[in-house]
This record gives C-alpha cells, structure tokens and sequence, in this order.
C-alpha cells in the first residue's frame, strides 16, 4: 500500500496542532484551516520545501505561500526564471501555474506564532518522504531553511549531520536528488537584508542548473 502523501483534513496526529487547527475554525469558519496541500504536479522535477503554513497566508487561502508576504518573493521568481505562468496575486484563484516545479512544506498544518514543535515536524515527516517518493522524476529540492533542510534529509532516511543547512549551498543525496539551500523567504529575513531578491535569485539559477 503507498503511503498517504498528504494528511486528511481532520489529522489527529500533532494535538496542538489540532487544537490550534479548531481555534482558527472556530474564530475564521470561512478559512481553509486544514492541512494545506502540495501545489504542482507530482511528475515535476524540482520539489520546494518551506517550513510550515501561515495563519493568514496558506492556512487562509489552501495553497502554500499564498496570502501571505513570503508568497511575494517566491512566486515572482517562479515567474521570472519559467518555473511559474500566469499572475500572481495572493489568491488560489488567481491562475498561477507551476513549471516542473512543485511546492510544499515541511509542516502541513499551521502551528502557533508560526512555529511548529521537534515532535510536530518528525510526526509530519511520514507526508514528505511518502511525497518525494511519489515524484519519479524528482532531481532537485530547494529548502527553505535550516529546519526544511534537515526535514528533507530526514525524508531522504539521512541524519542532519549528512550535509549542513548554508545559504547558497547545493549538496548531492546519495539517491542522486540534489538538496540546494536558502534562507526562508519570510518578511523577517527580507525586511533584515538577510536575504534579499539577487540571492534568492541566485539560488534559483543554480537550481536551473542542476535540473538542466
């Protein structure tokens, strides 16, 4: 039997999560509020990892990085560099297409002050690796962060200590996958200068490299 590649909208697994999960429900019943799904193809090449939902960006909407900052400077990259068609505009609605490029996180439900647990993110593991695993002509994974980087060497049945979590870094798995690091692009580390557009789009051109 293949493993489930995403949660059902009513996981029991994570009970903060949970609980945190009936609270947005309760007080934003028009929310999605629910694990949020990959967006993309399954037989793309390139699998982009995050860190876990917004509250008011893809647990709102239903669509990682979406309705939300973070959504602004990935997308508009996807768009500049042919991984993306069509417009942005921070709404599932809007049209937006991806290229051979498929977008997840490593945490599907939204977890409080947007910062999900050690327990949460190995509990949510079990969804990546069975997602990798579905993705036959998987060559490279972009993470975004240090804690989307050890979630994907955790998929991949690697330790953390494998290959470390620096900005700009592209390590190759043992399976052949290619694991390319960046900052997350969250408000905080593009309001510090800590990323900014030219080394993010740095990052996506030597992924372009890597998928040839």
């Amino acid at each position: 039997m293949t493993a489930a590649t995403s949660p059902g909208r009513d996981c029991p697994l994570c009970p903060r999560l949970v609980g945190y999960r009936e609270a947005n429900r309760g007080a934003n019943p028009a929310w999605f509020n629910a694990p949020v799904p990959s967006f993309g193809a399954t037989d793309a090449r390139l699998l982009i990892v995050g860190l876990a939902p917004g509250v008011r960006g893809a647990n709102r909407t239903g669509r990682p990085f979406t309705g939300d900052f973070a959504g602004t400077l990935l997308y508009q990259t996807l768009l500049r560099f042919g991984l993306a068609q069509g417009d942005y505009r921070a709404d599932p609605t809007d049209g937006l297409t991806l290229v051979n490029c498929r977008v997840t996180n490593a945490v599907r439900c939204v977890p409080p002050a947007n910062l999900p647990k050690p327990q949460e993110i190995g509990t949510c593991n079990r969804f990546l690796a069975a997602e990798m695993a579905a993705m036959p002509r998987l060559a490279c994974v972009l993470a975004l962060g240090a804690v989307a980087h050890a979630a994907v060497l955790r998929a991949s049945g690697l330790r953390a200590s494998h290959a470390r979590f620096q900005h700009g870094a592209v390590h190759r798995l043992p399976t052949d996958v290619y694991l390319a690091d960046s900052y997350h692009v969250s408000r905080l580390n593009t309001n510090t200068g800590r990323l900014t557009t030219a080394m993010f789009e740095a990052v996506v051109r030597d992924v372009m490299t890597h998928l040839g």
